[in-house]
């Protein structure tokens, strides 16, 4: 059984811990607040231990990382030379050229590298990508997510880096390809330089398109995912509570016969999907990865993707509030 190590008990970690514990992977927990380790570890049945602890323990296989962003380069460079698995959460690194740094270590040592974007994971999100890639939507016209709530504002981060990796994950993973270009918008409202609302548009090889909705400047919580193709158009929404309308298609046809296009709607179509919880499958493909070598779905070079394009976004994001005016 591959043996997992912890680090980070913080509001997410937990969730990571608590299911590589159900899984049967975790060995141990590292936190910088021993009494929360030490609790943690009793709690799930395994041994609070250090940082130090966990590099020069050879049975421990891979390391799961929860820490604050700023640690992730560190932190994971750490644990793929001392010859260990690395499991990272969103982001991989705050910048490309460290990404790039953990994409090639990852390579050279012959280790995995996995970034946490949760929602490739999703059951829903790989039956719609299963159904993009089989043809069923047909080419792809435009794609879009909106990602809002109200809150958690951030005081050091936009709310679309907070925010756009995983709909920016989910993106890039049905088009198939990287951008050509990335435009955004965005509007600081409480503070100066930190955007509260956002988008960021993209443009593709083939001539799709797509954007990102990001705020927690907003009335409710809404997490939609919207796949308009050729021949179909569907509706990935998390944020809906019956798992049986979390997926919809609408087989819309638009007759252009006319002198104007003229749309001809049909019900939507329920997609009859097996409920699994993200993050277990999430935790169970990063184990299932150690065990047979195979390339995770989310890896160095996906998450270097993802921050490519939110790199492209941030700083066009930062000149539009400059330009506008509206950056207070």
């Amino acid at each position: 059984m591959t043996s997992i190590a912890h680090v980070g008990y913080g509001y997410w970690g937990r969730n990571i811990a608590r299911n590589m514990a159900e899984l049967g992977y975790l060995k141990a927990i590292v936190d910088p607040d021993a009494r929360a380790a030490v609790g943690a570890a009793e709690a799930l049945g395994v041994e609070a231990v250090s940082w130090e602890q966990v590099l020069a323990d050879p049975s421990i296989d891979g390391v799961s990382i929860a820490s604050p962003a700023t640690m992730h380069f560190a932190q994971a460079r750490a644990a793929l030379s001392a010859g260990k698995h690395v499991f990272v959460e969103k982001p991989v690194a705050l910048d490309i050229g460290e990404a790039e740094k953990l994409r090639d270590l990852a390579e050279e040592t012959g280790r995995v590298l996995m970034v946490g974007h949760l929602l490739q994971y999703h059951p829903i999100y790989l039956r719609l990508r299963d159904m993009v890639m089989a043809g069923d939507i047909g080419r792809l016209r435009y794609v879009y997510s909106n990602r809002l709530s109200l809150g958690k504002f951030r005081g050091e981060e936009n709310v679309l880096w907070s925010f756009a990796p995983h709909d920016i994950s989910m993106i890039l993973g049905l088009v198939g390809a990287e951008p050509t270009s990335v435009t955004a918008q965005g509007v600081a409202s409480f503070q100066p330089g930190i955007a509260d609302l956002a988008t960021a548009q993209m443009c593709f090889p083939d001539g799709s398109r797509a954007h990102v909705m990001a705020s927690w400047m907003h009335p409710f919580k809404e997490q939609r995912l919207v796949v308009i193709g050729e021949k179909a158009m569907a509706v990935f929404e998390d944020s809906q509570p019956a798992w049986e309308d979390k997926l919809l298609v609408y087989r819309h046809v638009i007759d252009i016969s006319g002198p104007v296009p003229n749309p001809r709607k049909a019900d939507a179509e329920r997609v009859d999907v097996a409920k699994a919880e993200p993050l277990k499958e999430e935790c169970r493909h990063f184990a299932e990865c150690i065990e047979s070598g195979l390339r995770p779905r989310t890896d160095g070079r996906e998450g270097l993707a993802v921050l490519r394009v939110l790199d492209s976004a941030e700083r066009a994001l930062a000149e539009n509030l400059k330009n506008s005016g509206i950056d207070r």
